[in-house]
């Protein structure tokens, strides 16, 4: 097994972006964590808040909010499930990822780790991140800020030794005593006889040890994805442009795949609530609904269709915070890549309900459909529109529906209706004589609807392939009503 931890030290500060600098997080009146200013300027986790205040008067405090941090824990973890569906929340600040499994996706254990560490700063944390064989030497070398890989067990001694008995979060009695066997290390530790280490400091001291050598099992508590996705993200500012704001819906929209990959799921439809400023008559939030040809959970495919939407709003109210919703999702099986990387079936039919997908959100929904054949001999009534679907699942579907189409040629353009064509001499004219050069097809049929409004009716027709003066390729039709142009070919 390979353990990767994400350990946050400025996670209560982070979860407040719009906090003015010089800040600090504080807690029964002591600084939990300042930022780079603040500390570069001496107030140090620990400080009195006075304290703080003498060392700078303007420096703005905000008292500790473990929910917030815990919900923003919870959100790195769904955003996490894109590496691996193997996490562990350790409150309050650290993640735990198993990614032995993941190598091999990912490029390996190099590119896997550099993968995490940056999606994680571009989700708006700065982790201290280690990759260790056992989960509990990675929260060592983690929160001692050692981000040199350890693959090999064997290493783990050596590598542990190294660190500071800081990183074991004693007791200050325990560390005195430690003080007074001469340990200043933890090599100095290791090197202790393990039985008397559990009679002076206890048993717990020398089970951790094990477990962060791997002589004992370590069993930790796995992370349950959440049925349905609802997030919120804050803002550090206001913004009043809706463009400015795809660069915060990507973190929610990163942090949703994550989701849908460790369910192995994927969405159709998923909304956005832009939270406006509180006060004056303005709606409380701009509902944008996102919809989808079919069901993905391709990140760069959401965006885009994002995109098109915030390209035409006009917010009504400066925004202050995001919400992203996703409480329907669908099966999706996960497709095996082709072994040269062409562009085969499912990869044309991804960039079809791509298309499909941005000329809804720039026409409208109703305005982008797809055909679907109906068993109907009439051509009025032999296509139907559907919402345009582009599943893999449905391409047996297709093929068979297209396999029962008539025999004879169709053409791509129908007209909405028959257009009537003179006729001399016993030949039918558009812009002068047609020659026929396929027909008749004899079509007789719809008896049973003659008396329905809007309905085709009885249809008694001889249908022909065309071609006009212009070389034009026409599907006319002979009825006793005379002749009639029903169709273009391309």
């Amino acid at each position: 097994m390979l353990w990767l931890v994400l350990h946050l030290p400025r996670l209560p500060l982070e979860v407040f972006p719009g906090l003015s600098s010089p800040s600090a997080i504080v807690s029964r009146d002591r600084v939990v964590v300042a930022d780079e200013v603040a500390t570069s300027a001496g107030v140090l986790p620990g400080l009195r808040l006075a304290e703080a205040w003498a060392f700078l008067p303007d420096l703005a405090v905000q008292e500790r909010d473990v929910e917030r941090e815990q919900a923003a824990l919870t959100r790195l973890a769904c955003w996490a499930g894109g590496f691996t569906s193997e996490i562990c929340l350790l409150p309050p600040q650290s993640l735990l990822l198993e990614v032995a499994a993941s190598l091999g996706l990912f490029g390996g254990a190099a590119a896997l780790f550099e993968r995490i560490v940056n999606g994680c700063a571009e989700q708006g944390f700065a982790p201290q991140a280690a990759l260790a064989p056992t989960p509990l030497a990675a929260q060592w070398l983690a929160f001692a800020g050692d981000e040199q890989a350890c693959l090999d067990i064997a290493e783990l001694p050596h590598r542990l030794g190294r660190l500071s008995l800081a990183v074991l979060g004693l007791s200050a009695q325990n560390h005195a005593r430690l003080a007074s066997f001469g340990a200043c290390s933890l090599a100095d530790v290791l090197r202790l006889p393990r039985a008397g280490l559990a009679h002076r400091l206890g048993v717990g001291m020398a089970t951790d040890l094990a477990r962060a050598l791997g002589d004992l099992p370590d069993l930790r508590r796995r992370f349950i994805f959440p049925a349905h996705f609802v997030e919120r993200l804050e803002l550090p500012m206001r913004v009043e442009n809706a463009m400015a704001l795809g660069f915060a819906a990507r973190r929610l929209v990163a942090t949703l795949c994550g989701w849908l990959v460790a369910r192995a799921a994927g969405i159709s439809a998923c909304t956005f609530e832009l939270e406006h400023e509180r006060g004056g008559r303005q709606p409380s939030a701009t509902v944008l609904a996102l919809g989808f040809s079919g069901a993905t959970r391709n990140a760069e495919r959401i965006n885009r269709v994002l995109i098109e939407h915030l390209q035409r709003l006009q917010l009504p109210a400066a925004v202050e915070g995001i919400s992203l919703r996703a409480e329907t999702p669908e099966a999706l099986s996960g497709r095996t890549a082709s072994l040269f990387g062409e562009r085969d079936e499912d990869a044309s039919g991804a960039s079809v309900a791509a298309l499909a997908e941005r000329l809804q959100a720039r026409l409208g929904r109703d305005s982008v459909h797809g055909l679907s054949v109906a068993a109907e001999h009439r051509p009025e009534n032999a296509s139907r529109r559907v919402t345009p679907r582009l599943l893999a699942d449905e391409k047996s579907t297709l093929r068979l529906a297209t396999g029962q189409l008539e025999k004879a040629p169709r053409p791509l353009w129908l007209l909405s209706g028959p257009q009537a064509l003179r006729e001399v001499a016993g030949r039918p004219q558009c812009g002068g004589p047609l020659r026929l050069l396929a027909g008749p097809e004899r079509i007789e049929s719809g008896w049973w609807d003659t008396a329905e409004c809007d309905a085709a009716g009885d249809v008694r027709r001889d249908y022909f392939v065309a071609i006009s003066a212009r070389a034009e390729w026409l599907w006319i039709f002979r009825s006793p009503a005379g002749w009639f142009l029903h169709g273009l070919f391309a």
